[in-house]
């Protein structure tokens, strides 16, 4: 594919429509200029005759019309042209110039000229014809006088004349892509430092450019620079995190598993041997776990402007999400309860992020509640919100440490030995991606922690 230039561009939406109006002026100058060689050509004509009617004069009852030289000099050029006149008298008779020179089309009236085209001899001739009054008893009426003159002069005029503004236009046009491409260039100087700047920075270097120091014109191009900056590094920090997470809780799991490997390679005992399977089967569950919750907070953390979202009955998902979880309540011996007043909770979010935030939320009450206790899921609409409300019958929280347990691998002091200490951390990522906030209190009546989430709720759409 060719590559494109902007400066080409610009050019070319510069010229084109200055050639547009260029060539329209052009089309009205020769307009102008055959109107003016018609002009002059027509007051010449018109002066030669009236030179000639002043000269009709009456002899002895007879008509003349002696020709004076000067009826015919001022049509000297460098172009000559042929002048061809005719002179009749009121009754029609021819008494000077050429009888075969063409009547006009009209016999003149008052002093009003009649102009006309004709052919003289095969030749296109441009002509004029006025009446002259005669006062005589024998030749009472008007004589006329016609005067035409061949073409080569008036075309030539009309060439010389639309040739020169032609001349003037082309170099207007000329003059015109040479300031623009000049312009073009000192215009487009700042793109191209812009440009260089960008190339001839260190990849690993991805501080904003100043926005001071460009034309406004460019700044909200180096805004977006400055922002996918900003989203690059936002994600390499969420990798980093990501890859220390996994580096750092994985080590210890995998030098236990490493452990119970030689301790079973060792042991003779089938019994014993049995039970070492049995840890090492629990390890790699916790690390399944581990694994999984590293992944959906990496995922989490990608923020709500990369999710692909969509409306989702969050309802629904509520009640997906704690039929998975059901059989580990009956495994502890608690009551799993599960409110719902209504249908048509939507929300606009990511179906599978939003089945995690309740199975988070929902797991890790489960894992600090006692056998015998009870953890009530309920889910309702209030004011603009979908409000997801979880309650266990656990130790709750310490309130020093309600800021904290949003941190990752951060365990209270009422923290048993399981958990990762990760699924409160994912909940509020993925609370946060969904414009979203969670507040963790005090369950009335204690014992117990009480989390409400509240997401926008997501009009229904029109039928």
């Amino acid at each position: 594919m060719a590559s494109r230039s902007l400066q080409r561009e610009l050019l070319g939406w510069l010229v084109v429509p200055l050639t547009a109006v260029v060539s329209f002026n052009v089309w009205t100058t020769y307009k102008n200029a055959a109107e003016t060689a018609n002009l002059i050509t027509d007051r010449t004509l018109l002066a030669s005759a009236r030179v000639i009617a002043e000269n009709i004069r009456e002899n002895d009852g007879v008509l003349e019309a002696p020709i004076p030289p000067a009826a015919l000099e001022m049509f000297a050029s460098d172009q000559p042209d042929r002048v061809v006149y005719r002179v009749t008298t009121p009754r029609g008779q021819v008494i000077a110039g050429y009888p075969d020179v063409i009547a006009p089309p009209g016999q003149p009236v008052d002093l009003k000229p009649v102009y006309f085209e004709t052919t003289f001899r095969d030749q296109p001739v441009h002509a004029v014809a006025i009446a002259q009054p005669i006062v005589s008893k024998q030749n009472p009426g008007n004589a006329t006088v016609a005067v035409g003159q061949t073409l080569r002069a008036h075309d030539k005029l009309m060439t010389s004349l639309w040739l020169k503004a032609l001349r003037d236009q082309v170099l207007l046009v000329a003059a015109a892509g040479l300031l623009g491409v000049f312009g073009l260039r000192r215009g487009l100087a700042p793109i191209l430092r812009l440009r260089n700047d960008v190339m001839d920075r260190d990849p690993a270097e991805l501080k904003p450019f100043a926005t001071d120091t460009v034309q406004s014109e460019l700044r909200p191009l180096v805004e977006a620079l400055n922002e996918a900056f900003d989203r690059i590094q936002r994600q390499m920090a969420t990798q980093r995190r990501f890859v220390a997470n996994a580096a750092h809780q994985l080590r210890t799991p995998l030098a236990l598993l490493k452990t119970q490997v030689s301790v079973g390679l060792r042991e003779r005992d089938i019994g014993t041997k049995d039970e070492v399977l049995a840890a090492v089967d629990m390890s790699v569950d916790g690390m399944a776990h581990l694994s999984n919750q590293l992944l959906s907070l990496a995922r989490a953390e990608q923020g709500s402007a990369s999710l692909m979202k969509s409306e989702v009955d969050f309802g629904a998902v509520a009640r997906d999400a704690l039929e998975g979880l059901a059989q580990a309540a009956l495994a502890r011996n608690i009551d799993l309860g599960f409110e719902s007043g209504e249908d048509g909770l939507a929300v606009w979010g990511h179906p599978t992020l939003l089945r995690e935030l309740v199975v988070n939320l929902v797991d890790n009450a489960l894992r600090y509640t006692p056998q015998g206790g009870s953890v009530t899921v309920g889910i309702g609409h209030e004011a603009g919100w979908v409000v997801l409300q979880v309650e266990d019958t656990g130790p709750g929280i310490p309130d020093g440490d309600r800021e904290k347990v949003f941190e990752r691998f951060f365990r209270g002091s009422e923290a048993g030995s399981e958990g990762t200490g990760l699924g409160l951390a994912i909940v509020r990522e993925i609370v946060s991606s969904h414009d979203g906030h969670i507040v963790l209190a005090n369950r009335r009546p204690p014992p117990g922690l009480s989390a409400q989430v509240r997401l926008p709720a997501h009009p229904p759409a029109h039928t």
